[in-house]
């Protein structure tokens, strides 16, 4: 298989597919290797955990490099990076923590003379298949607190950004204990991992994340499942209109808006919707493409060529539909790459496709309303439920108006603020995702089966107890 490089254009980057059979070999040579990781205990995978930081912190150069030419982007190639070993060092410490926590003594039964004592295994192998957007973050999101679980992980990065495997192997290759496997390749792959495993998480589209969930059902194994999003920001009467729209654009554009939470509806009140729009398109307009020089600018290509396309045709469709562009719109082949400058919209409908379809890429349709109920019902009435945001006068405003708000995260006078904050517990709604969540303790916990022992202190009942007529 080839890798295109976004910048470019070609297809410069060659790598073997895995193939089923290769599949089930690394599936079962990881299930070899997992009960001794799982002897080792929390406090054994966290010396391990805490070596491989320090490798990843010394050989994040080469990481960055190989990530930066996938992504067509370099200052968050190192945000992801250095976010790993954060994550190690993280979970290094967390995860002893909460094994001691479950690690209670017997407790008292509502059944008279029974006492319960918990125990917990981990699931055998643990497989995620991660996208192409933040091709670091997404592939470790999951598994670095499976393997902290005390399960064997293997994980297929995508097939459109898989530079970074090769200078991680190599680092990983310094850490034996670690029962941990990259698999490369396209759908196929994924299809073998997903029938190799015991757990799996899948972070991509909705319509694939379905295929996933089906494929689990028949196996009979858990799904946790990171879908799409369609975020809307609300932005009420009281709010400083110049800092909500600082918000709206960065929230929006970061990552070419190639991000699931980044803000992809805005509902402005229409007291402040003049200044906040002039202060919208005058950022849009000042921000600057990392073209030619890729250590200057904020704005890097598309990382997948046909996500352009799809993103150009939203733009058609809400043109069409009389749409007003005020700034950008055209996505634009430089070197061999495709770029969008932001786009602000207005005038935009609810049948627009800008409207109900994810969009991932720096669109910014806004939205003017009269009523802040409507317009809550408006930001509800979406097949996704994944993240929110509020912008307010004050942090009490906001929070009313973000409790009735039907999504897993609400960010509060800021926006996309699951992208910064790891601890923070949330299940997503609707067509966004399924099951528990990857974020704070039960990022870990989801990854432990309980089991019990029931004791019984007292005499066992006899057969007589169940006898007919019996008192």
């Amino acid at each position: 298989m080839k890798a295109v490089n976004p910048r470019t254009g070609e297809a410069d980057y060659t790598f073997s597919a895995a193939l089923a059979k290769d599949v089930a070999r690394e599936a079962e040579r990881l299930r070899a290797r997992q009960p001794a990781w799982e002897a080792l205990g929390p406090e054994g995978r966290a010396k391990v955990f805490l070596r491989l930081a320090t490798r990843i912190e010394r050989g994040a150069q080469g990481i960055i490099d190989a990530l930066a030419i996938d992504t067509g982007r370099r200052a968050i190639a190192r945000i992801e990076v250095e976010g790993l070993a954060r994550s190690l060092h993280k979970w290094a410490q967390r995860g002893p923590e909460l094994f001691t926590a479950l690690s209670s003594g017997p407790a008292p039964s509502a059944t008279p003379g029974i006492e319960m004592v918990p125990s917990f295994s981990a699931y055998p192998l643990f497989g995620a298949i991660s996208p192409w957007n933040f091709p670091v973050v997404l592939s470790h999101i999951d598994a670095v607190p499976a393997l902290m679980a005390g399960c064997a992980a293997m994980v297929k990065p995508s097939e459109i950004t898989p530079r970074f495997v090769e200078p991680m192997r190599a680092i990983l290759a310094k850490c034996p204990e670690l029962p941990f496997a990259y698999v490369l390749g396209g759908a196929e792959t994924g299809q073998a991992l997903t029938g190799a495993v015991d757990y799996i998480c899948f972070t991509g589209s909705t319509a694939t994340g379905r295929k996933v969930a089906e494929a689990a059902a028949r196996a009979l194994i858990p799904a946790n499942l990171e879908l799409g999003g369609k975020d809307p920001l609300i932005v009420t009467a009281s709010a400083n209109p110049v800092a909500a729209a600082k918000v709206a654009l960065r929230a929006s554009i970061v990552a070419t808006g190639q991000a699931c939470q980044s803000i992809e509806r805005v509902y402005v009140a229409r007291a402040i919707a003049e200044p906040f729009l002039a202060e919208l398109v005058r950022g849009a307009k000042a921000v600057r493409l990392t073209d030619p020089d890729s250590a200057s600018g904020h704005l890097g290509p598309f990382i997948y060529a046909q996500q352009a396309q799809k993103v150009a045709a939203q733009i058609a469709d809400a043109r069409t539909k009389g749409a007003k562009i005020l700034t950008g719109g055209l996505v634009e082949h430089l070197g061999g790459g495709a770029w969008l400058r932001p786009t602000v919209l207005t005038d935009v409908t609810p049948d627009m496709a800008v409207m109900r379809e994810e969009t991932f890429g720096p669109l910014i349709p806004v939205i003017v309303f009269d009523d802040l109920d409507k317009a809550v019902e408006s930001a509800n009435a979406s097949e996704y439920g994944l993240s929110a945001a509020v912008f307010a006068g004050s942090l009490d405003e906001a929070e009313a108006v973000g409790r009735r708000l039907d999504a897993g995260a609400i960010s509060l006078q800021d926006a996309a603020l699951t992208s910064m904050v790891g601890d923070a517990t949330n299940h997503s709604r609707k067509g966004s995702g399924l099951g528990p969540s990857r974020m704070g303790d039960e990022g870990m916990l989801r990854f432990l089966r309980r089991k019990v022992l029931i004791c019984q202190t007292g005499a066992p009942l006899p057969i007589d107890a169940y006898a007919e007529g019996a008192a």
